[in-house]
């Protein structure tokens, strides 16, 4: 069997750096994408300089110049950027049609096949590096690992501008000293409940059995134990198109009442409001929809046609939705289901060259 050669590719601060690009003027100093203050707009995403500040995306801008007064919010050209996009893709396809793209500025490459440089994945990775800043005079971040959770971990580790490899030698050593928050889907409450447990990097996770992880986080505790040994058989697939788009948290205690969750929603709707700057514009938003998982584990959702995207149209669908168990609320979720503007029956081509 081939060993798989992964290669994520990660656009630093990609509006940011497209926009520092257009008008260098802009560069040097904090800079945000996103809306305007007074309008009670998000920040999309931000350069360096900015987030040295605390500045981060998701946050509204209101917040965002208060922690830097200095700061530059200019509006998303998400044509200029779906113009960069297609340009880079355009870069990637010259090694492989295996590519898997999860936004606008990042994406799985499988380069298993591939025989440019003798099939080093780590030569290629540095040559589309090095294609892209030439081309299109930004940057980006590169890792090489033999599955798609190495890989993301990987291209992460030496940002901005930066790559990093691990080999099949290396997985064992490298997994064992990484921090359990830094696995795929572990979130801040899952990492807070896993410290809690007395585990806090993914040696101490191999001390536990399949079987107690699944006792104390469902069927999520069997992905751990794989995450944990280095293991990810996931497949990048350049076909698969978004059905929604949402966003969800789970609190470290139950929230009581209706009133405890709608005071949750705001935030809820900051992030989801991020998520949604950053889709193709292939997706039309649809219906909006909620999801409720109870302290018992049991849950619900609940949709409306028609209905807003708004704070008081959440609001109903969530209250709704609560008052269907009508007991304390461990999580909470909010989305969008997304249609497909490219028919169902088409490939996913994020960075169509159309």
């Amino acid at each position: 069997m081939t060993q798989r050669k992964i290669i994520h590719i990660d656009c630093d601060c990609f509006y940011a750096a497209i926009e520092m690009r257009d008008d260098p003027s802009l560069a040097g100093k904090p800079l945000a994408v996103g809306g305007s203050a007074e309008r009670r707009g998000v920040i999309a995403t931000c350069n360096y300089e900015a987030r040295a500040y605390g500045v981060r995306s998701a946050m509204s801008s209101r917040h965002a110049l208060k922690l830097c007064p200095d700061l530059t919010i200019v509006k998303p050209r998400m044509d200029a950027y779906k113009e960069a996009s297609r340009e880079i893709h355009n870069i990637f396809r010259e090694y492989t049609d295996l590519i898997e793209p999860l936004s606008l500025d990042e994406a799985y490459l499988d380069v298993s096949e591939c025989p440019h440089f003798s099939g080093s994945a780590t030569r290629i990775a540095e040559d589309i590096r090095r294609k892209v800043s030439r081309r299109l005079h930004i940057t980006v971040s590169a890792g090489v690992a033999p599955n798609k959770f190495l890989a993301k971990i990987a291209s992460d580790w030496r940002k901005p501008n930066g790559l990093f490899v691990v080999t099949p030698p290396q997985v064992e050593a490298f997994v064992a000293a990484l921090p359990v928050s830094k696995l795929h889907g572990v979130g801040k409450v899952t990492a807070d409940k896993l410290g809690r447990l007395g585990i806090g990097t993914c040696l101490e996770l191999r001390d536990w059995s399949k079987l107690a992880l699944v006792r104390e986080f469902g069927s999520f505790g069997e992905r751990l134990w794989s995450l944990a040994r280095g293991i990810d058989e996931r497949a990048v697939h350049n076909d698969s198109r978004r059905q929604s788009i949402s966003v969800e948290n789970t609190y470290d205690t139950d929230l009581p009442d209706i009133a405890a969750c709608l005071a949750k929603l705001p935030e809820l709707m900051e992030t989801l409001a991020s998520r949604m700057a950053r889709i193709d514009s292939s997706y039309r938003p649809g219906k909006p929809f909620v999801k409720v998982k109870f302290h018992d584990f049991s849950q619900t959702t609940l949709e409306q046609a028609g209905a807003g995207r708004d704070l008081d149209s959440y609001k109903q669908l969530l209250s709704q939705a609560v008052a269907r168990g009508g007991k304390p609320v461990r999580l909470l979720g909010i989305g969008v289901r997304l249609q497909d503007l490219r028919g169902a029956h088409e490939q996913l081509e994020l960075f169509s060259t159309t």
